[in-house]
C-alpha cells in the first residue's frame, strides 16, 4: 500500500469512527450542552433531560477520544473537572447549527415531501 493510500484509509477509518459517535442518541445534545462554555459534569447532566450518568460518561469519553471534547481535570482534592469543545468541536457545533437553519428554511418543502413519499420510504 502506498503512503497516499494508507493516509486515505486512515482518514476514512477516523471519519467512520467520528460519524459513528455523532450518530448516537446523546452526542449532539452533549455537544450543544457544552457549547462555548466550560461546564462541569453535573451542569451538562442537568442540561440534558433523560440522560443517565453512565451514558453521559460514555458519551463524553467517546467525544474526547474523537477530539471533539477536551477534558480538564484541575487535580484538586475535591474533584473539579470541566469540559470544553475543541476547535474541531466548536466548528462541528457551528455546522450543526447551520444544518438546523437549513432544515428550518426548507421545512415546508421537507414536510410536504415526507407526506407524499411512499409508505416504504417514511
Amino acid at each position: 500500500m502506498t503512503d497516499g493510500a494508507a493516509e486515505r484509509e486512515l482518514a476514512s477509518a477516523v471519519a467512520r469512527r467520528v460519524f459513528a459517535t455523532l450518530s448516537t442518541k446523546w452526542a449532539l445534545p452533549v455537544i450543544e450542552a457544552i457549547g462555548s462554555g466550560q461546564p462541569r459534569f453535573a451542569a451538562i447532566h442537568r442540561a440534558i433531560d433523560g440522560i443517565s450518568y453512565k451514558m453521559l460518561t460514555a458519551t463524553l469519553r467517546a467525544l474526547e477520544a474523537d477530539g471533539i471534547v477536551a477534558r480538564h481535570d484541575y487535580r484538586t482534592p475535591g474533584p473539579h473537572v470541566e469540559y470544553a469543545l475543541t476547535a474541531a468541536g466548536a466548528d462541528l457545533l457551528r455546522t450543526v447549527h447551520e444544518l438546523c437553519a437549513w432544515s428550518r428554511a426548507h421545512l415546508d418543502e421537507l414536510v410536504e415531501h415526507a407526506e407524499t413519499a411512499p409508505p416504504s420510504r417514511r
